[in-house]
C-alpha cells in the first residue's frame, strides 16, 4: 500500500495520513472520489435500516390479568410461611450462611408488579423472618425475597 501525505493548516503544517491502494493513486478523474472499501471493489452497497416503532397497546385482557395478579398477591400479604426448600443467605451481618429451611415468616410484600405493569422479578415475595439470636436482648430481623415454590402457607391456628 501506498501512503500519502497531504499538508493542510499554512500555521501548524500539520500532516495527515491517508493509506490508499496503489491502484487508485493514479491522476484522473477517479483519484479525486473519496475512497472507501466499496469503490475499491467497484461496487456500491447499500445499506438500508428500518426502524420499528411498536408502541405497547394495552388491551384488556392483560390489564385484566396483570389486575387479578395484583389481587392474588395482595390476600397474599400478611400470611404466614414456612420455608420448605433449603435456601442459604448470606446479607444477614448476625447470621452468616443461614439456611431458611424450616424457618417461618410473614409475607410483607409481592414485588412482581409494579405501577400497574408485570415486571420479571424472579422472586417476587418479600418474606420478613425473625430469629432469637444468642446472646443478644433483641432478636435479629431481616427480610429475604422468595418464589412461591420455596415456601408453603401455615394455617392461623399453627
Amino acid at each position: 500500500m501506498s501512503t500519502t501525505f497531504a499538508a493542510t493548516s499554512s500555521s501548524n503544517m500539520v500532516s495527515f495520513v491517508f493509506r490508499r491502494p496503489a491502484d487508485l493513486l493514479v491522476t484522473g478523474s477517479f483519484a479525486r472520489q473519496s475512497w472507501t472499501p466499496a469503490t475499491a471493489l467497484g461496487t456500491r452497497k447499500i445499506l438500508s435500516c428500518h426502524l420499528a416503532v411498536a408502541t405497547e397497546v394495552s388491551s384488556s385482557s392483560s390489564t385484566d390479568s396483570v389486575a387479578e395478579e395484583e389481587a392474588e398477591a395482595a390476600a397474599k400479604i400478611g400470611a404466614r410461611i414456612r420455608v420448605k426448600s433449603p435456601i442459604k443467605i448470606y446479607h444477614v451481618m448476625k447470621a452468616p450462611g443461614l439456611d431458611l429451611c424450616g424457618l417461618e415468616g410473614v409475607v410483607k410484600q409481592y414485588v412482581g408488579v409494579w405501577k400497574g405493569k408485570r415486571i420479571s422479578a424472579n422472586l417476587p415475595f418479600k418474606v420478613e423472618f425473625i430469629l432469637p439470636a444468642d446472646g443478644e436482648e433483641k432478636p435479629i430481623k431481616f427480610v429475604a425475597h422468595l418464589r412461591e415454590e420455596e415456601f408453603e402457607y401455615l394455617n392461623s391456628s399453627d
